[in-house]
């Protein structure tokens, strides 16, 4: 018998999840290690993004699948993220031929946690490198901690802190779909002020809370609610499924899973978000009618990545320093 789901991305066969935490610094990494390389897909709908190889990732690049994908604060600075993870990969005799030479592929997002308060005085090099390293050696399956946490853990949004989420689930045909994702949004994933959830709809069990709607909608619900600052923004994750796919049949997951995001964040994919999704595919059980089962693979992970982003804001707590922004919990217990 398959072990019972931890509603966590490592309910996928094949796949290790680590993550480095520095609470001072008010940043973090999360890495995904594949066992085998896993064929992987990149969309990228915010008008700020940043990253590392999400190029060769595109549908028509010669690069089919990578070994690892990465999620990093830091901006711009926590791209040295991704050489971390490729090192401890190569250590461990990990990568792909080219040229004769093993090269270990790890593509990366970052997201913008500059401004949340942690000391970001670190001399001449940035930290981020050593801590994709320590992402990547962490790196096990099973359980692992959300909120305030690896790429999560200076993460903001519009009105209560941000948080890494996690959430997964099974088509009808029995594929697991799973996503995790680091919620640092210039939009809200609370319905007004709150506490309800744009994801509440979705939600399995009380997984955020279980509060569901308000009793009805009013035109504040809806009111635009930005993060204040240029640049501060972005909501990074993946989407990750043991259904065998193509890189195109990749591409099309993470454009379908990318419209969870759009239902859980209001607003989405604004100029200063650099919002990235990626996906990728383990391989491990083929597809009976590819058709109709990557729309129903889309449709789920649509929904674990709207779950997810809302786990990860239920699950999050304040930076410890002063003014740091307030939690989901610290607002409404």
């Amino acid at each position: 018998m398959p072990d019972p789901p931890l509603n966590l991305l490592t309910d996928i066969a094949g796949l290790r999840v680590g993550q480095a935490t520095d609470l001072p610094l008010g940043s973090g990494v999360t890495a995904v290690l594949f066992d085998a390389p896993a064929v992987a897909a990149v969309t990228i709908r915010g008008g700020a993004p940043g990253g590392r190889d999400t190029e060769l990732l595109r549908t028509g690049a010669t690069v089919q699948a990578v070994d690892a994908l990465v999620l990093s604060g830091g901006s711009t600075f926590g791209l040295d993220a991704a050489g971390g993870v490729q090192a401890a990969l190569r250590e461990q005799g990990r990568g792909q031929r080219f040229a004769g030479i093993t090269i270990p592929l790890a593509p990366q997002a970052i997201l913008f946690d500059l401004r949340n308060g942690g000391n970001k005085d670190w001399g001449r090099f940035s930290p981020y490198r050593d801590l994709g390293y320590a992402a990547a050696v962490a790196a096990r399956e099973g359980h692992f901690e959300l909120g305030s946490v690896g790429a999560g853990t200076g993460a903001t949004t519009a009105t209560v802190k941000g948080g890494l989420g996690s959430a997964s689930g099974v088509t009808a045909e029995g594929h697991r779909v799973a996503a995790i994702v680091a919620v640092n949004a210039v939009g809200s994933p609370l319905v007004g002020e709150g506490p309800w959830f744009w994801a509440a709809p979705f939600e399995r069990g009380n997984e955020f809370g279980g509060l569901g709607f308000p009793p009805r909608f009013l035109p504040e619900h809806s009111r635009l609610r930005l993060k204040g600052g240029p640049g501060t923004a972005t909501t990074i994750g993946m989407v990750v499924t043991d259904a065998a796919l193509t890189k195109a049949q990749a591409e099309r997951l993470a454009i379908m899973a990318d419209d969870g995001l759009v239902r859980a964040i209001l607003p989405s994919h604004a100029p200063s978000d650099g919002d990235t999704v990626f996906a990728a595919s383990t391989g491990l059980r083929p597809l009976a009618d590819p058709m109709a089962e990557l729309a129903a693979l889309g449709h789920l992970a649509g929904q674990v990545m709207a779950r997810a982003i809302a786990r990860g804001v239920f699950e999050a707590a304040a930076l410890p320093c002063p003014g740091a922004q307030p939690s989901w919990r610290d607002r409404f217990g």
